[in-house]
């Protein structure tokens, strides 16, 4: 990530009412495991080193059209990061914990969701 970077996309999420049953499928489709599952989450591995990982979220009513997917994103300070979002004509949707694991959800200027969370 260069220095002007201010996230790194890491995942990009489906939302779904059933992650089991989607995961199997993409799992099969691209030839790899599940590599981590946490209450309603489930991340698959990535297909090679440096690509983005898919995950599923569960939801009980997935939105529909364009937003059923987003993406997430890494970051080394979420409330800097928040901040050079809201700076740039972003804004800020909610934010998250589940685990111990922190994220907020933002959105870009056309409210196209995406998550910003840090990960070591």
């Amino acid at each position: 990530m260069t220095d002007e970077a201010v996230v790194e996309v890491t995942s990009v999420v489906i939302n779904t009412t059933d992650e089991e049953k989607l995961a199997a499928f993409w799992a099969k489709l691209l030839g790899v495991e599940i590599g981590h599952r946490a209450d309603g989450f489930i991340w698959l591995r990535r297909q090679r080193q440096g690509g983005y990982s898919i995950a599923f979220q569960r939801v009980a009513d997935p939105t529909p059209g364009r937003r059923r997917l987003h993406l997430d994103t890494s970051v080394k300070d979420i409330d800097a990061a928040a901040a050079k979002i809201l700076e740039l004509g972003g804004s800020q949707v909610e934010d998250h914990e589940v685990g111990g694991f922190q994220w907020r959800v933002m959105a870009d200027p056309d409210g196209n969701e995406f998550c910003i969370a840090r990960h070591d």
